[in-house]
């Protein structure tokens, strides 16, 4: 997919009109979903500010991200993307000397609260990280199990859990009959699946994905959107990308960061045709970034 200007999108779509006397816009709207403001929040982020030492890297993030939707992050690297996901299951305050600040809500309930278990955030809240990353001593079998083994939980029939997480990620049939390999041992797309199988094992609530695809070949990647799609019938999904096509296949909402401030966020649909501030138009028709 090319990304149009969005006033050349905009020009195009309404000059044309259908038989039945709509706009092709007003056809278009009626695919995608209902506005920002009628959004029923999975999470949202109230104020959000994050710190690595002194230095503020996001600057008071207020997001909405609605129940069983893919929302997009978008912005040129150093915006806060990836700091922003790790907030959202306490990921980010892992590293030495980093912090945040505001309200973080899971089914309106502060993540950050002091009586809030951070492990007990981390299963609801899964992540995927930009490369793939199986544990290299285990099978691939052991991997999908891995999560829960951590959690002390030892499943009553563990073939069954790796078989079901494997066939959500449709990675079963390729890996059947090779689970006692090393997880390490197959391609780069099928690891990220199989991280993405051994996250979903856990039964999280909401899955971030941090830029998922950018260390995948474009059949790979067609592969893990595909993914995707099926996955947000379940879970809600964050994902981050700096791919603008990736972000306009994939996601119900955008949400476009710069300096660390959230510039706008609406349905995709809008931000990539009739985006409100000109930051957006210059960013995602290539003018920076």
């Amino acid at each position: 997919m090319t990304v149009q200007s969005p006033s050349r999108t905009r020009s195009n779509m309404n000059n044309s009109s259908r038989n039945d006397g709509s706009s092709a816009e007003e056809t278009s709207k009626s695919r995608w979903d209902p506005p920002v403001s009628a959004l029923v929040p999975k999470m949202k982020t109230v104020d959000l500010h994050a710190y690595f030492g002194p230095a503020e890297v996001l600057k008071g993030i207020s997001l909405p991200i609605a129940d069983k939707q893919v929302t997009a992050v978008i912005g040129p690297s150093g915006c806060g993307k990836s700091t922003f996901v790790r907030c959202l299951n306490r990921m980010h305050e892992v590293v030495p000397g980093a912090r945040a600040a505001g309200r973080v809500l899971l089914d309106e309930q502060d993540i950050y609260h002091s009586d809030v278990d951070s492990v007990r955030v981390r299963r609801r809240v899964g992540m995927v990280f930009q490369k793939p990353n199986p544990f290299p001593t285990m099978s691939i079998r052991d991997n999908v199990l891995a999560g829960l083994r951590l959690n002390g939980e030892r499943p009553d029939d563990p073939d069954s859990v790796v078989e079901k997480m494997l066939r959500r990620v449709a990675l079963w049939d390729e890996v059947k009959d090779v689970l006692g390999r090393a997880g390490t041992g197959l391609s780069s797309g099928q690891q990220q699946r199989l991280c993405i199988a051994r996250s979903l094992a856990l039964e999280p609530e909401v899955l971030l994905m941090d830029e998922p695809c950018s260390a995948l070949d474009p059949i790979a990647t067609a592969r893990v959107e595909e993914l995707i799609h099926e996955l947000r019938r379940s879970y809600t999904i964050v994902i981050v990308t700096h791919n603008m096509q990736q972000a306009a296949r994939v996601a119900n909402f955008t949400a476009f960061f710069y300096l660390g401030t959230l510039i706008e966020h609406d349905r995709t649909d809008v931000i990539f045709t009739r985006p409100k501030e000109q930051r957006t138009e210059d960013y995602i028709t290539g003018r920076f970034g």
